[in-house]
């Protein structure tokens, strides 16, 4: 998906939600354990009821890669559903990969070749230029880079700061617009980090960012909004367990439904008119 399609999506459905599909054995309704393939009944259901509200899918590979072969099947069959039901929504495969060139190379085949594309991958910045650069070969696909994360441990190293008093995280912005453009480069920016947004915009103003930590994290999506917000959105929320796990009764595809419609409804407000 080009950009130029993405933000059409976003202006043409009001919504720039993405339901994050971090699918657990243990937290979907037990009646869908009867089911052949329960983590593929329970995407399914969820991705029919809340493909109104949102403009992308983002499952997260280690609820299923947990699961060894199996997992790997589910998530396939997820993406297969997506690509052929879905083909306008925007699909995130959050693995954080990263590694040496060869290595990444193979990555980036798992993920942009096959008959189960993905639109983007989430990959890790800290191994260097060669480990990214193989994710950009595949026009029409992106790389969401890891950036300022959601998670309470992002203090330890990406709020570092060098002698000159840039913090690690700045580094990562500033040297991986050398590798990629707002065409093919996302960076992941935690809904958790508030004011940050506004240091973020002043390095990357026109790239997209997506945000993890609203909703069960407790980030604002007023606070992202205000701070990193640009004309063309430049924006992809994601909401996971605040949507999916709503409900753990038979009603979970439909209360999941109405907690997407509500966050595609504040979404509508916060967005730019056209």
């Amino acid at each position: 998906m080009t950009r130029q399609q993405l933000i059409q999506q976003i202006f043409g459905k009001r919504t720039f939600l993405c339901v994050g599909l971090d699918t657990d054995i243990r937290k979907i309704p037990q009646h869908l354990l009867r089911e052949d393939d329960p983590l593929f009944s329970f995407n399914r259901a969820i991705i029919d009821a809340t493909a109104p509200y949102c403009v992308a899918y983002k499952p997260n590979l280690a609820f299923y890669e947990a699961h060894g072969i199996e997992g790997w099947k589910a998530y396939e069959r997820t993406i297969h559903y997506l690509n052929e039901q879905y083909p306008d929504h925007f699909v995130i495969a959050d693995a954080k990969r990263g590694d040496i060139g060869n290595t990444s190379t193979m990555y980036a085949r798992t993920f942009f070749e096959g008959d189960a594309q993905v639109d983007a991958l989430t990959v890790a910045p800290y191994m260097g230029e060669d480990s990214v650069t193989p994710f950009l070969n595949y026009p029409g696909h992106w790389v969401i880079l890891l950036a300022l994360t959601s998670n309470k441990g992002s203090h330890d190293f990406q709020l570092t700061q060098d002698t000159e008093g840039n913090c690690l995280f700045e580094k990562v912005l500033k040297q991986s617009q050398q590798w990629g453009t707002p065409d093919n480069m996302m960076y992941v920016v935690g809904a958790t980090q508030g004011r940050l947004f506004e240091d973020i915009r002043r390095i990357v103003p026109n790239h997209f960012l997506l945000v993890p930590g609203v909703g069960a994290q407790g980030g604002s999506l007023e606070e992202v909004c205000r701070y990193g917000m640009t004309p063309d959105c430049g924006l992809l929320v994601n909401s996971s367990r605040a949507i999916i796990y709503a409900d753990d009764s038979e009603r979970f595809a439909e209360v999941a439904a109405e907690h997407a419609r509500e966050v595609q409804k504040q979404m509508d407000a916060l967005l730019p008119t056209a």
